[in-house]
C-alpha cells in the first residue's frame, strides 16, 4: 500500500509563507493518520509506513523544511515546559490526592487548556493504541527522520523549544533534590544524611551546566565557535541517583514499605527518567538526541492516557507493596509445605488440635444463633467468636487447612521466580513442589475433620445428656443439612465467598508482616515506657519479639473472623444472598445437623450432605489458591509460559505413583519428565 503525503506538504507550505496565517493543527493530525497502521500492534506495517513518510521527506523537494517550519511554528505557539516538567509524571500531592481526583475526573471530567502543548499531543495522538505503534519504530528510523528534519536553520529556530527544555529540567531537578531530602527515604537509607547526597549534587551539575548552556547561547552567532557545554556530569549524578532507588528498593525487603515510600520511589524515577531525556535532547550529538526525541514523545504518548487513568495509578504503587505482601506471605508458606514423614504427621497433629477448636467454635455460633439480638450485634459475636478462635489457634501453633493456599500460592510464585537451571529441571522442580503442597493440604484437611467431626458429635450428645433437649432443633438440623446440598442450596458460592476471604486474609497477614518490620513494631514495644514498668525489661522483650513476628498472622486471623463472621449480616442488610461456608465448620455442622435430626437421617442425604463439604473444602481451597498465585506473580511481574507442560507432568506423576499425593515417600520427591527420562524410583 503506497501513502501519498505530497499534499499534507503543500498545505504546510501554504501556511507557512501566509503571514498571518495561524498554523492549522489538522494537517499535522492528518499526518499522523496516515502514518498510523491499521492494527496497533502489527510491526511491520508500522516500520512500512514510517519509511514511507522519510522516503517522501527525502525524494519531495523543500518537504523536509515545510515539515520543520511547520511543526515549529505550531509548537511555539503553545505552552511547552508544562508538559515536559509534568505530564506523565506523579504529582507531589501523594497517592491518596491523586487517587481521589482521578476518581473525580471520571465524574466530572477536567478542563482543557487549548493554550497548553498537551493538549496538541492528545488532538494528535488520539488513539488509546498510538502508544503501543510508536514503541514498534526503529531507532535507526528516528534517527533518520530527526536528521532529515533537524537540517538548514534548525538550531536557530529551536531556540525558544529549548529555553522551554530548560527550563523544565531546571524544575525537575530541584524536584528531585527535594524528594531526595524526604524523611522516609533518610530512613530507608541513612547513608544519605552520612555523606553527600546524590539528590543535592545532581541539582549542583545541572545548574552548572544551565548556566553553562545559556551564556553560550545568549548570543545565537556564537554558537558556531564556542565548545558545547558538557551534559556529562550531570547524567552521571542522575546515574548515581538511580543507584540510591535501586538500592533502597532492595532494602524494601529488608526493612518493610510503605504506600507513601512505594509512591516517592515512583514519583523520583519518573523524574530521572525524564531529566535524562530532556538533557539528552538539548546536547549536540544528532544520534543521542533522535533517540531522546523518539523516547520524550513516546513517553508523552503515554502519560495523555495514564494521567487520568486509576488503574494506572494503582499499578504503578501497588506493585511494591503487593510483592513485599507476598513476599511476607511466600516466607510464611514454606512452613506449611511437608517434605518428608516427621513433617506429614506433624501437619496433621497441628491440624487435629485446630479440629477440637473448630468444633467448639461451630458449637458456640449454634447457640449465639438461638440468642434474640439486633442484626449488628449477632455479626459481632459471630465475629468475635471466628476471630478469637482463629488467633487461639495460632497462639497454640495449630493449623486450620484452608489458610494454607494463600500462603503455599505465594511460596509457589517465589519459586517461579527464582528458578534455575534448564526448563525441564525447573518444571520438575515445581511439579515436585506442588505434589508436597498437595499432599499437605490433604493431611491437614483430614486432620481438621477427622478431629472436628468427632469432638462436635461428642459435644452434641453432652449437650442433650446435660441439658435434656437436642443442641438443634429439628427444623434447624434439617435446614443445616440442605444447606450443605451441593445441587438445590447456595453452598458452593458461598464457599467461593470464604475463598476470597482466605484470599484477603492472606494479604491482611503480608501486609501486617511488613508494617511491623517497616514501623519498628518491635524496638518500640521494647522501649515503651508504661509497659517496662507493667511487665519488666525481660518480659516485655520476649511479648515485642513475639508479636513482631506474629503481628501479620494475628492480624490475618482476627480480620478473617470479622469477614466470615459478619458476611451473613451484610447479605441480610443488603437484601443480597451472602453466606460462607467453611469445609472445617461445615464438618462439625453435618454431624450435628445428623445427630439432631428426628429419627433416622435418609442414606440419601448423609451422602448428599457429605457430598457439599467435600464440594466446600475443593472451592475454599481452589479460589484461595488461584487468586494468591495470580497475584504473587503479578506482583513479582513474572510470566510462566510452562503450565501446561507442569500440568501434564503433575498428572502423570499421579496416574504411575498416586500415594505420593497422600503420602510422603521414603526419599525426598523426585520428579521426572516420563516422556524424556526413565522412570526413578523415589523409594
Amino acid at each position: 500500500m503506497h501513502i501519498k503525503f505530497n499534499d499534507i506538504f503543500l498545505k504546510m507550505q501554504e501556511q507557512l509563507e501566509s503571514p498571518q496565517a495561524i498554523p492549522n493543527e489538522s494537517l499535522l493530525i492528518e499526518l499522523v493518520n496516515r502514518i498510523r497502521p491499521l492494527d496497533s500492534h502489527d510491526v511491520e506495517q508500522t516500520q512500512h509506513n514510517v519509511q514511507a513518510f522519510i522516503q517522501a521527506l527525502l525524494i519531495t523537494p523543500t518537504a523536509a523544511l515545510n515539515v520543520q517550519g511547520y511543526l515549529l511554528k505550531i509548537i511555539n505557539q503553545h505552552k511547552q515546559a508544562n508538559l515536559y516538567a509534568d505530564s506523565g509524571i506523579l504529582s507531589l500531592d501523594g497517592f491518596w490526592s491523586q487517587l481521589t481526583q482521578r476518581l473525580g475526573a471520571y465524574f466530572l471530567p477536567l478542563l482543557r487548556d487549548e493554550t497548553d502543548l498537551r493538549d496538541l499531543v492528545g488532538n494528535v495522538f488520539h488513539q488509546r493504541t498510538d502508544k503501543y505503534w510508536l514503541e514498534h519504530v526503529k531507532d535507526e528510523q528516528w534517527n533518520q527522520l530527526f536528521h532529515i528534519l533537524t537540517q538548514g536553520h534548525f538550531l536557530k529556530a529551536t531556540l525558544n523549544v529549548k529555553h522551554e527544555i530548560i527550563t523544565a529540567i531546571t524544575v525537575l531537578s530541584y524536584r528531585i533534590s527535594g524528594i531526595g531530602l524526604y524523611p522516609e527515604f533518610i530512613n530507608a537509607y541513612p547513608e544519605l544524611s552520612e555523606y553527600e547526597s546524590p539528590f543535592l549534587v545532581q541539582n549542583r551539575e545541572v545548574v552548572e551546566f544551565i548556566i553553562a548552556y545559556k551564556k553560550q547561547h545568549r548570543n545565537a552567532d556564537e554558537v558556531a565557535v564556542t565548545a558545547p557545554p558538557d551534559a556529562d556530569q550531570a547524567l552521571v549524578m542522575i546515574e548515581q541517583c538511580r543507584d540510591v532507588v535501586l538500592k533502597i528498593r532492595r532494602a524494601t525487603k529488608r526493612i518493610g514499605v510503605s504506600l507513601s515510600l512505594t509512591y516517592l520511589l515512583s514519583l523520583l524515577e519518573q523524574c530521572l527518567d525524564r531529566v535524562e531525556i530532556l538533557l539528552n535532547l538539548i546536547v549536540e550529538e544528532d544520534k543521542v538526541r533522535a533517540a531522546s526525541c523518539g523516547d520524550l514523545i513516546i513517553d508523552l504518548v503515554h502519560a495523555h492516557y495514564n494521567e487520568t487513568s486509576v488503574r494506572h495509578l494503582l499499578k504503578t504503587n501497588s506493585e511494591l507493596i503487593a510483592l513485599q505482601v507476598t513476599e511476607n506471605a511466600s516466607k510464611t508458606g514454606e512452613h506449611y509445605v511437608s517434605t518428608d514423614k516427621n513433617g506429614f504427621l506433624g501437619m496433621y497433629k497441628a491440624a487435629a488440635g485446630a479440629g477440637v477448636i473448630i468444633a467448639t467454635m461451630a458449637t458456640l455460633k449454634i447457640l449465639t444463633a438461638r440468642l434474640a439480638l439486633a442484626p449488628l450485634m449477632q455479626a459481632f459475636l459471630f465475629s468475635m467468636n471466628y476471630s478469637l478462635g482463629f488467633m487461639f489457634i495460632h497462639v497454640l501453633h495449630f493449623t486450620v487447612a484452608t489458610k494454607q493456599p494463600a500462603m503455599t500460592a505465594a511460596a509457589l510464585a517465589s519459586t517461579v521466580q527464582h528458578r534455575k537451571g534448564s526448563k525441564t529441571a525447573q518444571i520438575a522442580e515445581l511439579a515436585a513442589l506442588i505434589i508436597n503442597i498437595i499432599r499437605t493440604q490433604f493431611i491437614a484437611i483430614l486432620g481438621n475433620i477427622s478431629i472436628a467431626i468427632p469432638t462436635a458429635a461428642l459435644i452434641t450428645y453432652f449437650w442433650q445428656v446435660a441439658m435434656h433437649e437436642p443442641l438443634l432443633s429439628h427444623a434447624k438440623a434439617t435446614y443445616v443439612l440442605h444447606s450443605l446440598n451441593p445441587f438445590t442450596s447456595l453452598a458452593v458460592p458461598h464457599a467461593a465467598i470464604a475463598g476470597v476471604c482466605l484470599f484477603l486474609s492472606g494479604l491482611i497477614a503480608g501486609y501486617f508482616d511488613n508494617m511491623a518490620v517497616y514501623r519498628k513494631v518491635g524496638p518500640r514495644l521494647k522501649a515503651h515506657p508504661r509497659l517496662k514498668s507493667w511487665m519488666g525489661q525481660e518480659k516485655l522483650n520476649n511479648f515485642a519479639a513475639y508479636i513482631e513476628r506474629n503481628l501479620g498472622a494475628l492480624a490475618g486471623n482476627f480480620l478473617f473472623g470479622i469477614m466470615l463472621g459478619s458476611m451473613g449480616t451484610i447479605g441480610f442488610i443488603l437484601g443480597l444472598p451472602l453466606d460462607i461456608r467453611h469445609i472445617a465448620f461445615a464438618s462439625a455442622n453435618f454431624i450435628q445437623g445428623l445427630m439432631c435430626v428426628n429419627g433416622t437421617p435418609d442414606i440419601g442425604l448423609i451422602i448428599i450432605s457429605f457430598l457439599g463439604v467435600l464440594l466446600i473444602g475443593v472451592t475454599n481451597l481452589f479460589v484461595s489458591f488461584s487468586l494468591t498465585i495470580i497475584v504473587a506473580l503479578r506482583a513479582r511481574q513474572v510470566h510462566f509460559e510452562q503450565w501446561k507442560p507442569l500440568a501434564k507432568l503433575v498428572f502423570t506423576h499421579f496416574f504411575t505413583r498416586p500415594l505420593d499425593f497422600f503420602w510422603p515417600p521414603k526419599q525426598p520427591l523426585q520428579v521426572e519428565d516420563h516422556a524424556s527420562a526413565g522412570h526413578k524410583s523415589n523409594h
